[in-house]
């Protein structure tokens, strides 16, 4: 009802209650308590309804954010998690992991002068709710294809088009080289930004529904792609990118130096109680070490904040750019800085010091020059500048690039770009080879969770329109496609 609404007016923004940073910077909890009911209610109030929503258009899913915002705000959650779910696959990770500010609620309309509605505080809500309440059931078709898909990489590209191949009917088979599923939201992304329980539990629902997972298996080691092509009537490449870029100068081989994935993933296994051989014999541990991370994005705060959390003496953040410029989200860094992080802006490293083992890194100020042909700002060394960072570990978090999938899947008629990144038309999604789709970061290069689910939706959707176009006059495709 219009009453219900628009009480931005007289509304403040609210968000969940955060845990004070002394208490959080030790554990690995989430930072942020849950919303009560009423408080969800209230907040999801001050939506505007505006005519043309501009947090939706700026949501890669195009979620329905005003419907659901104005169903939790009259206490009809269930339909607003069917209304939530109907475009976002996972929305209880999105309403953890992405950057509202720089997406939907970095547009909400009433953002100027009154602040924007808590759009991901509330998604998280009503998805959590759905949980608690068995609203969230198991990707079960109403009838059953004579089609299988092969789908190469359990993360979330290759789980939104998993989900919904499955509920059209296909046999699903999902390939992954870790032993769990999820990919970067499992081993990438620390607990205090996403329970590994969130994750695990679509896991356990996705089996439930049918959708059978291949753990351990290396694609071009232990199964070929064109044995995969054989097995299915198409096949997604969802594997992600994870090899991460390195950096230069002397010193840069110097023991201590490592990659952030690397890192992460060994905190990760630690804390899911595997055996973790790098964190456990203190290669991988930040605990007691001076810590230097490089880099700017979202994955340099997640190894900020997971140094803090192991224990780390000091944690410092480098960055060539200022923090206008930075590539991570904005509420990250002001964690970042409430746990006791340091930033060191406009300053990058030119050398890593240190005898056998890094002890510390030599790196020279920066300045902004002029804009590059995307227009963001190049920036440039200031001469005689050089100052040293005392560091015992440097984690470096400078971005992923694609592995080289041609060689490693053995099929060199796979064409890649001149990044690295598969090749698709991308109308299509579909690669080269006929039948063979690709999605995801594997395409566009390392980017967002929400991007990741929505390119896994778009090429579950290509693939379906493929094999009904192949499949010639199938009666059980036929009715599907309608």
């Amino acid at each position: 009802m219009a009453e219900r609404m628009l009480k931005f007016v007289s509304t403040p923004q609210r968000t969940p209650d955060k845990r004070p940073a002394e208490a959080r910077a030790h554990d690995w909890d989430e930072i942020y308590r849950a919303f009560s009911a009423e408080r969800a209610a209230e907040q999801a109030s001050r939506c505007s309804q505006c005519g043309v929503p501009f947090c939706q258009v700026h949501c890669p899913l195009g979620n329905n954010i005003p419907d659901w915002l104005k169903l939790t705000a009259e206490g009809r959650l269930e339909e607003a998690y069917e209304v939530a779910a109907a475009t976002n696959t996972f929305p209880e990770i999105c309403g953890r992991v992405c950057p509202q500010d720089r997406l939907c609620e970095g547009h909400c309309v009433i953002e100027k002068g009154f602040a924007s509605v808590t759009i991901g505080a509330v998604e998280r809500y009503i998805t959590d709710t759905a949980w608690e309440k068995g609203w969230v059931k198991p990707p079960k078709p109403s009838r059953e294809l004579p089609y299988s898909v092969g789908i190469i990489g359990a993360g979330p590209a290759g789980l939104a088009a998993a989900e919904r191949l499955r509920r059209k009917g296909y046999a699903v088979h999902v390939y992954d080289r870790y032993d769990r599923v999820g990919g970067l939201m499992i081993y990438g992304i620390p607990n205090f930004k996403l329970e590994k329980a969130v994750v695990l539990r679509r896991w356990r629902q996705f089996e439930d529904g049918g959708i059978v997972f291949h753990l351990g298996c290396t694609v071009g080691k232990d199964v070929s792609l064109a044995e995969l092509r054989a097995r299915h009537d198409a096949v997604l490449i969802a594997t992600g990118v994870y090899k991460a870029r390195d950096i230069g100068g002397p010193g840069a081989g110097l023991a201590g130096i490592v990659p952030a994935l690397e890192y992460l993933t060994a905190s990760n296994r630690k804390g899911l109680g595997d055996t973790a051989p790098g964190f456990d014999d203190g290669r991988l541990n930040a605990a007691g070490k001076r810590v230097v991370v490089i880099g700017g994005g979202d994955t340099a705060m997640d190894c900020v904040r997971t140094a803090i959390r192991q224990g780390a003496a000091s944690v410092t953040c480098l960055y060539r750019r200022d923090r206008a410029n930075m590539p991570g989200s904005v509420r990250e860094v002001n964690h970042a800085e409430e746990e006791g992080v340091r930033f060191v802006w406009l300053a990058s490293p030119e050398a890593f010091l240190g005898d056998g083992h890094v002890r510390a890194v030599r790196a020279v100020r920066m300045h902004l020059g002029l804009p590059d042909a995307t227009g963001r700002q190049q920036v440039e060394p200031i001469p005689g500048s050089s100052f040293t960072l005392e560091a015992d570990l440097v984690i470096k978090a400078l971005g992923f690039d694609p592995e080289d999938l041609p060689t490693l899947f053995n099929e060199p008629s796979l064409a890649v770009t001149r990044w690295g990144t598969i090749k698709v038309d991308h109308r299509t999604m579909m690669t080269s080879l006929p039948g063979v789709f690709a999605a995801g970061d594997i395409v566009r290069g390392a980017s967002l969770v929400v991007w990741a689910i929505r390119d896994g939706r778009d090429a579950a959707a290509e693939m379906h329109a493929w094999i009904a176009a192949h499949a010639g006059a199938r009666p059980a495709l036929a009715v599907a496609a309608e």
